[in-house]
């Protein structure tokens, strides 16, 4: 199968979109973005062969095996790939513990190998019990619950704290700029093992397999790539194979919600208003990109500063009862800010539907001086997953613009630039403007499985 793939580097994730050759959606991947851009590139793209493999599998299974079966089996899958990064993990941490200096060699080793044996016994937990996962990372989950223990055994006596943390950001930094090609065979097969435990599924094992055997086998071959993003000027692309992420983002946009003429995209480092016409061409811009105020990273300091993940804060400034207000988004005197309002007595869900408030009229006037709302507003970036941010923008809209403006958004509209990359690409195809692909994708172009 021939497809192109466009990649979108973010300031905070890196996402990947396929099309084929019609211009369908075969896949889309996301990681966190790392100091090494060619391996979070590598990545994206490998999840969203991934995922491409998971929806043939699903046609594969078809019927009522898809609907029962698939679910389960997505997450098993989910859990043996944590399962892969975490015995990686477990020996490059272990490998480092070996060589602290001979008094703490022997406590340090014994307190990091109990941390990772008792990640490693609650991972299960994380993706087989039906509940919401904090984060699609592996950074993120199994930093958290390295952290978690390892305070639980310093809180004990039995460890230091400082240490372990140490140890673990040492070796995340060299698991996260790896490129660790998986064989998705092998572990959609160990995966099928998890379903299997109950002995529900016996019966349709064969078929299972044979679904499994035909979604992996079937060849998927990049013919071309095109890179967007934050960090377009770093990605390891020919130059011809890059475009700028306002074209991109209107462009996905556009395809995805055909009606859309203004588009705001709210990206970990920056935000963007713009307008396209009909074609989904743009036909002008306005950007903020001198500082995090107003962005995705803003509201990443927002959470640390009071010890929140960053999905939480949507939820938790939707319950406030007295939202405050809010005059300043600076960054730099966030921590301030908020430790200043807390003192005063002032809750954290009111504090918190300030900020958010503050942060969407920034945006209001980044659209009013790109050209205003028209017609259908595309609410992207990451941003467009907070449901609060969501809910003041549909209010500023009203307010401003009136009631019949219709607002998209959607819970891929964090792929809308990749997506707009792949068209461009999809584009250069069409036309035999065939380049050089990626060293990244090259290395691996000859293996028959992602």
């Amino acid at each position: 199968m021939k497809c192109v793939v466009g990649i979108d580097l973010g300031s905070t994730t890196t996402k990947a979109v396929l099309l084929d050759d019609r211009g369908a959606i075969l896949g889309r991947g996301i990681t966190n973005s790392r100091s090494n851009y060619e391996v979070a590139c590598s990545v994206a793209r490998i999840e969203a062969i991934t995922s491409a493999r998971l929806d043939l599998l699903e046609r594969a299974l078809g019927g009522a095996e898809a609907s029962t079966v698939l679910p389960r089996l997505r997450e098993a899958f989910r859990l043996e790939l944590y399962l892969a990064d975490l015995e990686d993990l477990k020996k490059t941490l272990l490998g480092h513990a070996s060589q602290a200096p001979l008094h703490q060699r022997k406590a340090l080793e014994g307190a990091a190998k109990h941390v990772l044996d008792v990640i490693e016994r609650n991972s299960p937990a994380l993706f087989l019990s039906g509940s919401p996962r904090k984060s699609a990372f592996f950074r993120d989950l199994a930093g958290a619950a390295f952290v978690a223990e390892a305070e639980h055994l310093a809180t004990k006596g039995e460890a230091r704290f400082e240490p372990l943390v140490a140890l673990y950001d040492r070796a995340i930094l060299e698991v996260e700029t790896r490129m660790r090609p998986h064989d998705t065979r092998r572990l959609l097969l160990r995966a099928l093992r998890w379903l299997e435990a109950d002995g529900t599924i016996a019966h349709l094992r064969p078929s299972i397999v044979q679904a499994i055997d035909a979604a992996t086998s079937q060849r998927i071959e990049e013919a071309t790539v095109v890179g967007t993003g934050y960090g377009r000027q770093t990605l390891p692309f020919p130059k011809e194979a890059v475009r700028s992420e306002i074209l991109c983002h209107g462009r996905g946009a556009h395809r995805s919600f055909g009606g859309t003429r203004t588009v705001l995209d709210i990206g970990g480092q920056d935000t963007k208003a713009i307008q396209v016409d009909g074609q989904g061409v743009v036909t002008s811009f306005q950007m903020n990109d001198r500082c995090a105020a107003g962005c995705g990273r803003y509201l990443g300091y927002i959470a640390d500063e009071l010890n929140l993940g960053l999905h939480e804060l949507g939820p938790l400034a939707l319950r406030a009862k007295k939202p405050v207000k809010v005059n300043s988004t600076c960054t730099v005197f966030a921590g301030a800010e908020i430790r200043e309002r807390l003192a005063l007595g002032q809750q954290r869900e009111d504090i918190l539907a300030g900020l958010h408030r503050a942060i969407m009229l920034r945006a209001m006037s980044l659209l009013a001086r790109s050209g205003g709302v028209r017609d259908e507003l595309t609410f992207t970036g990451g941003v467009c997953n907070n449901p609060m941010a969501t809910k003041i923008l549909r209010e500023l809209v009203d307010e401003n613009y009136g009631t019949d403006i219709t607002l998209n958004i959607h819970p891929d509209s964090i792929y809308m630039g990749a997506l707009g990359a792949a068209l461009f690409a999809l584009d250069d195809l069409r036309a035999g403007r065939v380049g050089e692909l990626p060293n990244f994708i090259r290395m691996h172009h000859t293996e028959a499985v992602a």
